[in-house]
Parts: structure tokens; sequence; C-alpha cells
């Protein structure tokens, strides 16, 4: 036994709780009866045992002895022990939990031997009623027998020892790598996949009401490997095989409760109890009567009651069991008790063994007087009588024990020889100890009629239950875009449940989430003149982004500013690095918008000048006459009208000054042939008379001429065709 904590009579812990006296002592911790002072009430202390709180597997301890608090303070239930409060003692965890004044239910068992239908149903009514507000708080208790059903001083049951009690997203056996529990009363499903599920807490709590009206479980065996593979697979047989008259109904709800298939017992505890009111209504004053004498339960001679079935399986890493070991003092889950039994004692929450890894495997062992357990070999406790201080033939006893270890020795190595040979071959190469089993995660919630595929569940932590399970594997990182970083993609094998070969030596595969893949956007992708720039959505792609996206190409993706191909717009910042798979949204410049020419002959220069704005051309301007266009008005453009241009290009457009005119010089008196050759070269046309005159001097000059000279004149007409002049030229007579 480890050690126990020192706190004497009278001490006070953390100023409130006044210690009155040592209740029990058990492989993990210590119960001592005390006041709080502060609230003036009695209540029981659990202090962890120091050489457990102080060695290497600490955390371990810790965690279940705080797990029994955390669980027991979720539920609010008259049939729930209640934990009060937590904290620490000298550096020891305690709980100060509910001090209950009566027996627990193996005590009881023990006295009566069988139990009437009316009290069978009772007890295991207030049983499931404490289990359904611990199954609606999402809590599996994992551990359910007599040792755990407290009898309060008024015949009440209440529910202790929360420390194997998980939630039930967490609920597998296997989460700590261990297989947790009682034999005679674990789940099929516990024991094969490692599942706790509150199915497996019905089954136990049939098991146990089976128990009460048969006094012995149904499946009893000298090996407890033997007792394992009855539980997974054989069904339980029908309480009528024992109890013959007992009532159909009665006995159609226990094969409700203890049927092999999880699928095949009801969701709950909360339904199991909706379920036994409905019989409760049904049953006869002489259903309610009926109880198995005790001297009618048949006790195979190799075993004991059920009580001694009631070792825990084991409490660490699954293994082969070891083969039955000389006697040594065993512990279970139950408190050793310190004084003897009394129908008022205060029975409290169990404990651990002692002195071991909390993930370590309990040795099974064979008492020397043959008065083995029915179920795992354990031996079996003092009877009622002896527990209460009869000890008068207890001298007489040991004598004739030592006269008899011989052949109890032999007897010992016989059954050594046949059933643990048998169980030993099932166990390494066929049962639990030839193969491992994947374990369910914390926090997964699984279904027995899916798979449950081990994803999305954090490596460091299930890395840990690996480890525990003694399980090996290997890692491989890959980038998920589902799956967080540091959590697990996929293993191999897949599914909780899953198993793997001892023999072959085969690990685990674990996949682990690098977490998203991050890409950077190129910091130039916005300089068109960069090569990022230039073919923007290629640059983006080889830079690992995956989903980039252009907007659709409109009015608003053309640019006198952008060239075609580089981007106009991005929505997001270029140097950042994201996700690859961010949805990253482009707009890409078309470039300069291609437009038609317009006509804009015979328009005014400033209507041609908005035209072409409204189209991003730009006009090249310059002006000639023209005889037909009138002045102001576009005479003909570079560009053809109908032709394609884009903005920014240049159209050269002629501008009309109208009909090109000229002041006609006055040429009387000039030469007329000087003159008409002056106006033919401005672009007139000459027309020539003559006049006659006396005055020689005058010959061949210009009389006159129309038009006068110093009138404005056109050089063409609107047809182009030159405009006239008439000279009239000096003839002379002489």
């Amino acid at each position: 036994m480890s050690e126990a904590p020192h706190a004497p009579e009278g001490q006070v812990i953390e100023g409130r709780y006044r210690v009155v006296s040592r209740i029990a002592d058990g492989g993990m911790a210590t119960v001592y009866q005390a006041v709080d002072e502060r609230l003036g009430r009695t209540v029981a202390i659990k202090i962890m045992h120091t050489q457990l709180a102080q060695g290497p597997h600490r955390d371990q301890f810790v965690e279940r002895f705080h797990r029994e608090a955390r669980s027991a303070a979720a539920i609010a239930n008259p049939h729930i022990v209640q934990v009060y409060d937590t904290g620490e003692f000298d550096g020891l965890d305690y709980l100060v939990m509910e001090y209950v004044h009566g027996v627990n239910l193996r005590y009881e068992m023990n006295q009566q031997g069988t139990f009437s239908v009316r009290e069978t149903l009772r007890i295991i009514g207030e049983t499931l009623d404490g289990l359904a507000s611990a199954h609606r708080a999402g809590v599996v208790h994992r551990d359910i027998k007599p040792e755990n059903i407290l009898l309060n001083d008024r015949g009440h049951v209440q529910i202790t020892d929360f420390g194997l009690a998980k939630t039930v997203s967490q609920a597998t056996l296997s989460s700590t790598g261990i297989l947790l529990g009682t034999a005679a009363y674990l789940a099929p499903e516990m024991i094969e996949r490692n599942q706790a599920t509150p199915q497996g807490d019905l089954y136990s709590v049939g098991i146990m009401a089976w128990e009460m009206l048969a006094g012995k479980v149904p499946f009893t065996s000298n090996n407890p490997v033997t007792l394992v593979f009855k539980h997974v697979h054989e069904d339980v047989p029908s309480i009528v095989t024992v109890c013959e008259g007992i009532n159909a109904n009665v006995a159609a709800f226990i094969a409700h409760l203890t049927a092999r298939a999880v699928e095949a017992r009801p969701a709950d505890a909360s339904a199991a109890l909706a379920e036994l009111q409905r019989l409760q209504s049904i049953l006869a004053v002489s259903d309610w009567q009926y109880q198995l004498p005790a001297a009618n339960v048949n006790i195979s001679p190799n075993t004991t009651q059920a009580e001694d079935a009631a070792a825990p399986m084991n409490e660490g890493n699954p293994a082969p069991p070891t083969p039955p070991a000389p006697p040594t003092q065993q512990f279970d889950d139950r408190t050793r008790k310190l004084d003897r039994v009394k129908p008022n004692m205060t029975t409290v929450m169990p404990v651990q063994q002692q002195n071991v890894d909390p993930e370590a495997t309990t040795r099974f062992s064979l008492p020397l007087d043959g008065d083995v357990n029915t179920a795992d070999g354990s031996t079996r406790p003092q009877s009622p009588a002896m527990q209460n201080g009869d000890y008068g033939n207890a001298g007489k006893d040991e004598s004739s024990k030592r006269h008899r270890t011989p052949l109890i020795v032999a007897g010992v190595a016989a059954f050594l020889l046949t059933c643990g040979a048998g169980g030993w071959a099932w166990w390494c190469y066929q049962g639990p100890g030839s193969y491992w089993t994947m374990p369910q995660p914390d926090g997964m919630s699984c279904s027995d009629s899916v798979a449950c595929p081990i994803t999305g569940v954090k490596w460091s932590d299930y890395e840990s239950l690996l480890k525990v399970s003694d399980i090996e594997y290997e890692v491989s990182e890959k980038y998920s875009d589902s799956i967080t970083e540091g959590d697990i993609i996929s293993t191999d094998p897949a599914n909780v449940g899953d198993r793997g070969s001892k023999r072959r030596g085969q690990k685990v595969k674990v996949v682990v989430s690098k977490g998203v893949r991050q890409a950077t956007v190129p910091a130039d992708i916005l300089d068109a003149t960069s090569a990022s720039g230039k073919d923007p959505i290629n640059a983006l792609k080889k830079a690992g982004f995956d989903n980039v996206e252009q907007t659709t190409a409109s009015d608003d993706t053309y640019s006198m500013e952008v060239p075609q191909g580089a981007l106009l717009s991005l929505s997001v910042d270029p140097g950042a690095t994201l996700p690859h798979n961010t949805t990253i949204t482009v707009t890409v410049s078309q470039g300069p918008k291609p437009v038609t020419m317009p006509n804009i002959v015979g328009k005014t220069k400033d209507e041609a000048q908005q035209t072409m704005d409204d189209l991003k051309l730009t006009a090249n301007w310059t002006e000639s006459f023209d005889d037909k266009i009138p002045q102001g008005q576009v005479i003909s453009t570079s560009v053809s009208s109908g032709n394609t241009l884009h903005w920014g290009d240049s159209v050269d457009v002629v501008v009309s000054k109208g009909p090109e005119t000229i002041t006609l010089p006055n040429y009387v008196g000039q030469k007329a042939s000087d003159a008409k050759a002056a106006l033919e070269k401005l672009g007139f046309t000459v027309k020539v008379s003559s006049q006659l005159t006396l005055n020689a001097s005058q010959d061949k000059k210009v009389a006159s001429q129309d038009p006068v000279g110093g009138t404005e004149v056109r050089i063409r007409d609107e047809n182009g065709t030159p405009t006239t002049i008439t000279l009239k030229m000096y003839s002379s007579l002489f």
C-alpha cells in the first residue's frame, strides 16, 4: 500500500476541513471523515497518497483524481455522491465529498444472497435514475458494479467512483491505452472494441440485476481471460434459467439491458428507466414478491460468489495477462476497510491500486487455500461475520491451511497447465493480446453502426494515447486545406477500433497536417513593366495560388494607361503571404478600347471635337480653303469613317476655311498682257475686250476691269470654276 498522507485527528486542512478520523485506506488515496467548519457539516475527504503524488506518473493519477471531481460535479442527482470541493494539502491533491451513512450493494449481496424482484427493481431504478442524469450531462460511468453502488441509511442508491468516467465524446477505454473496468460487468464492446458508451453502463446494470436476483453473475470462470471471452462471444443467459418462476417481462427487461449487441440495448439510462417504469406498471403482486431462495444458489466448488468477479481486469496498457502468481495481497478499486463493517458504516468512493503506473497492467493471482473468485482469481474477501470481528476460529483455520498447502499448490499448478494454457494461447494469438486497437481520441463521438475515421484530431494529444497504449507509429506531414495544422489528416488503420497485429509488428501510419499551404503575392505584380506585371495571372499561379478569378471583361476593363494584359486591380495586397486557396480576384486591362471612326465631315469643328473626345480619339487639326465646304466645317479626315481605331489614336482632321478670295488689284493703265498674266496666275479666268482710243500712248493698256480693283473676289465658284475677270484694253487707231 502506498504511503498514506499524514492527517492526524484534529488537523485543519486549508483552514476549513477539520479531520475527525480515518475511514478507509486504498491504493490511490486515503479517506477521512472531517467536518466542514465553514458550513458545519460532516464530509469525507479523499487525499492522494504521497508516493503517487510525487511519483513519475503524477500527472496521470492527478487527472483521474480530478476527473472524478469534474464528472460528479457536472451531475445534479440525489442518486449520485456529490463532490463539494477539490484542492491541495501539503502538495497532495484531495477531494471533498458527501459523507454517506450506509453500506455498498456488495455488502448487502453478501448479507442476503438474493433479492426480491421488488427490491431489485427499486435499486436498479434508482441506479438508472442517477445514470440518466450522468448520460444527459454527457458522462458515462464506465465502472458500474455493486462496489460502486452505495445504499445510504435510508436504503436509497448513491452512485460513487466517477474516477473512470469520461464524457461520451471521449468515451473509449483505450483513450488512455488501457482496459478499465471490472471483468464480470464489462460490456462486450468495451472488451472487443475498447469503446465505452451509455449502453455499456446499462449492460453493467443488467449484469448487476441478474446477480441480485440469481445470487451470482451469469458468467463465471477461474480464468479472467475466459471470462472476458464469454462476455464477447456468448449471449448472457436468460435469468429464467436460474429463476424459473420469475415474471417473463422482468426477464425480458434484463435481457434487453444485457444484449450482446450495443444497438440492441436501450439508447441510454433515460430510455432504460422509462422501460422499467412501464414494466413496473404491469407487474402483479406475486411478480413483485418473487425471490429465489438463497439456498437454491448453485455455486461451483471452485468459485466463490460474484463479488470476487469484481476485480478490475487491468489498469494499464493492453497486454496478455500474466499467469496466476504466487499469493500476494491484491487491491481492486474497493477501499480496504480499517474497521469491522457495520450497517451504519460510512461508505466512501473506491480508490486505485498503489505503487503502480496508472497505465500498468494488474496481475491476476490465485490464493493458496483454493478459495478462488468466480471471475478473476483474486482472493475472496472475509465473510461478513469475519469482518465484524468473529475471529474465534482464526488460529485453527490457519493451521488447517498450512497442512493442506502442498495440495493446493499442486492444484494451482494443474489449473495453470490446463485452464491457463488455453486462455494464454487464445489471448496471444486470437484474443486481445494478439492485436492492438486504434484508440478513440478524446472529444470524438463515434457510433457503432458507422465507421469512425480518425481525422481532425490534435496529433500531440493522440500521440500521447498511442504512446500510453504502447502502439508504434510512423508520421508524415502533408498540407491540408481542411485540417488544422498539427491535426491528423488520416491514419492507417483508419478508424477507431480498427486493429493492428502485434505479432507482425504493425505500426500506425499517421499523416499530420502542415496546415494550409501558404503562397506569396509577387510584390511587383502591379508594375506593368515587370515580368509579373506583364503576365499577372500566370505569375500568381506560379506563386502557388490556385483560386485566381478574373473579372468579366467590360467597358471598365479598358484602359489607355495600363497596357493590355496588365492588372487594373487586385483583391489582395502585393507582397502578402496568404493561404494558397485564397480566392484572388484580378481585373486585367484590355488596353485601349476599340472604337469606330465616326463620320465628322461637314460637322463644325466644335461638333467634331466633341465627337472625337467622346471616343477618346485625338484630332490633329489643320485648315484648308474649300469652295464647297463652308468655313469652320470639317472637310476631310485621315481615317475614313467606319474604320476601327482604339482609344488614344490620332486622326488628322482638315477644317474648311471657306472659299479662297482675293482683293482684286487695280490693273487699269497697266499693260493688258501683264494684267492678264497676273490674274491668270491668281487663278482667275481673264476675258479681254478692246476699246478704241485716239491716244497712241495708251495702246494695249487696261482701260477698265470688272470687277474693279479693290473688290473681294472668289477665285473659284462653288463648282470650282475660276471666276472670270473682264479687262477692257485700249486699242489705238493710229
